[in-house]
C-alpha cells in the first residue's frame, strides 16, 4: 500500500514540475491532459501528505513521553494521533481502491413505464420528477433527449442527458426495474397494485471510444409530436437514427432544429452502444459480476416504493427507509450513501 502511495506522491510532484513548464503551458492539448491526470491524483496525494504529517507528529509524541514537563502533553498528543493515524490509513484504502473509468461521467436515463399500463407510465413520470429534483440538490443539468407522453399522465418513455459533477458515479445504482405499490388515480375501487418502471443510466461517451461506421446507420426524419414550440410540428425536425447492425433504434425530437436532434440521437446511440459493449464484456468475467451492486440490468428488480406504508426498500443492500415522501421528492441522499458504502466495503473485503 505504501509503495502505491510513494509512487503516487511522485507522480503528484513530478506532474507539478511539468505544468509550471513553458513547453507545457504553451500546449492546451497537453496542459489539459497533465491536469486532469494530476488532479486525479489530488486527493490521494494531499490525504498522504496528511498522514505523513500525522506519523512525523507521532515519532515526536514518542520521544517527548519521558519528558517531566511535556510527557503528560505528548501522551494526549500520542493517543490523538495515532486514532488520526487509523483514521487516514482506512481512508487511503479506499482511494487506493481502483475507480470506475465512467465515475466523472454525465449519464444518459432512460425511464419507461413497465408493467401495470398507464398507472406504470405515471410511475415513470414520478421516477423522473424524483431524479429531477435530486439533480437540482447537485446542482447538475437536465436536457429531455425525446419523451413519449402517458395517455393518462406519466411517461412510456423519456430520455434525458444530466450533466454536471461526478454524474455517473452517484447514479450508476439506479438502472433496474423500479416497483410501486399504491391505489393508482385510475382504480375506482381502491385497491393497492403493483406496477413497475425500469431505469437505465448509460454514460455519456467520447468520440474516441466507440466508432461507428456512417454506413451501419439509417437515418429517418419526420415532424415532431407533442409540445416544442412555433413551427416545431410541421418542419421535419424530428430524427430517428437506427444502427443496423444491432437494430438499436434510437430518435430525438425535443430540439427546435434537426442538426440538434441528430447529435442528441448520436450520443444516445453511441451510450447505448458503449452499454451493450460493457455487459458483454461484464459477461465473460462471471464472478466479477457478483462483487457489483447489482448487474444494472434493466430486469433486476432494484427497489420497491410503498406508498400505504411510506416506505422505500432497496432489495440489493436489504435498506429500507420510512421517508417514501422525501425521497419522491428527489432526497435520495440516504439511499445512494448507502449504495456506495456497500459497494466499497465489498470491494475492500475483495469479493
Amino acid at each position: 500500500m505504501f509503495e502505491r502511495l510513494a509512487a503516487i506522491q511522485e507522480k503528484y510532484e513530478e506532474l507539478t514540475e511539468k505544468l509550471s513548464t513553458p513547453e507545457v503551458l504553451a500546449d492546451y492539448n497537453t496542459l489539459k491532459k497533465l491536469s486532469k491526470e494530476q488532479k486525479d491524483l489530488e486527493e490521494t496525494y494531499l490525504k498522504y501528505k496528511e498522514y505523513q504529517k500525522v506519523e512525523n507528529n507521532i515519532k515526536e509524541a514518542k520521544e517527548l513521553l519521558n519528558d517531566p514537563e511535556m510527557g503528560e502533553m505528548a501522551a494526549l498528543e500520542l493517543e490523538e494521533s495515532q486514532a488520526k493515524k487509523e483514521t487516514l490509513t482506512h481512508e487511503l484504502e479506499i482511494l487506493l481502491i481502483p475507480k470506475d473509468e465512467n465515475d466523472d461521467k454525465d449519464i444518459i436515463m432512460e425511464i419507461r413505464g413497465a408493467a401495470g399500463g398507464d398507472e406504470a407510465n405515471i410511475f415513470a413520470g414520478d421516477l423522473f420528477r424524483m431524479y429531477s429534483r435530486y439533480a437540482d440538490t447537485q446542482g447538475w443539468k437536465i436536457d429531455v433527449i425525446n419523451s413519449e407522453p402517458g395517455t393518462a399522465g406519466g411517461y412510456s418513455q423519456i430520455e434525458a442527458k444530466i450533466k454536471g459533477e461526478n454524474v455517473y458515479s452517484k447514479l450508476k445504482y439506479e438502472s433496474g426495474s423500479h416497483r410501486v405499490q399504491r391505489v393508482p388515480v385510475t382504480e375506482s375501487n381502491g385497491r393497492i397494485q403493483t406496477s413497475t418502471a425500469t431505469v437505465l443510466i448509460m454514460p455519456e461517451v467520447e468520440d474516441v471510444e466507440i466508432d461507428i461506421n456512417p454506413n451501419d446507420l439509417r437515418i429517418d426524419v419526420y415532424c415532431a409530436t407533442g409540445h416544442g414550440g412555433q413551427g416545431v410540428n410541421t418542419t421535419p425536425s424530428a430524427v430517428r437514427i437506427t444502427h443496423l447492425p444491432t437494430n438499436t433504434v434510437v430518435t430525438c425530437q425535443n430540439e427546435r432544429s434537426q442538426l440538434q436532434n441528430k447529435a442528441q440521437a448520436m450520443a444516445v446511440l453511441k451510450a447505448r452502444l458503449y452499454q451493450a459493449e460493457q455487459e458483454k464484456q461484464d459477461a465473460l468475467v462471471g464472478n466479477e459480476r457478483r462483487s457489483k451492486i447489482g448487474t444494472g440490468d434493466r430486469a433486476e428488480k432494484i427497489r420497491t416504493y410503498n406508498y400505504p406504508q411510506n416506505r422505500v426498500t432497496d432489495h440489493r443492500i436489504g435498506y429500507t427507509t420510512n421517508t417514501l415522501d422525501r425521497v419522491m421528492d428527489g432526497d435520495l441522499n440516504g439511499i445512494i450513501e448507502a449504495l456506495i458504502t456497500e459497494d466499497l466495503q465489498r470491494k475492500l473485503k475483495g469479493e
